[in-house]
């Protein structure tokens, strides 16, 4: 009998036959609205690129994106980059089942029909990495036009880049603020100046 293979893939948001814009499981009804998660505890999951060489972070506020406006995104990035060798990761998947129901509805009919699919997406987290060996110039141009499709603020990083805890950057000067007002480092912190050989300040 021929040995059995163990067909292994590369560690990503989703695989070849899931599509990152509709969930596997479908929609179970009664899906509460929720929010986006927020990093209270300094993680910095999510707000750096992983896989690829360059990666869209969002920079404003948290939101919910529909699968529609995240399609119009990601055609309009590999329009751009068409006949380019190129490798496109989505970093988030639409899974949240939106209901609307029509105006002047009155009260107790129910919580309405399933419209489209989101996502809800927390501040600073990397929605597409792209790796491939293209000028960091193009990239950038792409990145431009694919944000002009998505509701909110963003900006291009490159692998290497600062991790974000909120809104806040854990640059040299951000750490040693942020160390100072908390006294000890918290685990992010710890992590950072491990990576970056630098030296803990004391608090004041």
């Amino acid at each position: 009998t021929p040995e059995s293979t163990n067909q292994s893939r590369g560690f990503s948001s989703s695989s070849a036959t899931q599509s990152w814009l509709l969930p596997k499981s479908g929609d179970h009804g009664s899906t509460r609205k929720g929010r986006p998660r927020v990093a209270t505890g300094g993680s910095t999951r999510g707000t750096t690129v992983v896989w690829g060489d360059y990666g869209l972070r969002m920079t404003d506020h948290h939101r919910r994106i529909s699968a529609l406006q995240l399609k119009n995104a990601e055609d309009t990035i590999r329009k751009k980059l068409r006949g380019m060798k190129y490798r496109l990761f989505m970093r988030i998947s639409a899974n949240i089942p939106v209901y609307t129901k029509g105006n002047e509805t009155r009260m107790g009919t129910g919580k309405g029909s399933m419209d489209y699919w989101a996502a809800r997406v927390p501040v600073s987290r990397v929605i597409f990495e792209l790796k491939g060996e293209i000028h960091e110039q193009i990239v950038k141009d792409a990145f431009r036009i694919a944000s002009a499709k998505l509701p909110g603020n963003y900006e291009t990083i490159k692998k290497g880049d600062v991790p974000c805890i909120g809104i806040t950057r854990l640059t040299p000067e951000n750490v040693k603020k942020l160390m100072a007002r908390k006294g000890e480092p918290i685990g992010p912190l710890n992590r950072w100046i491990a990576q970056n050989n630098a030296a803990p300040v004391a608090s004041a």
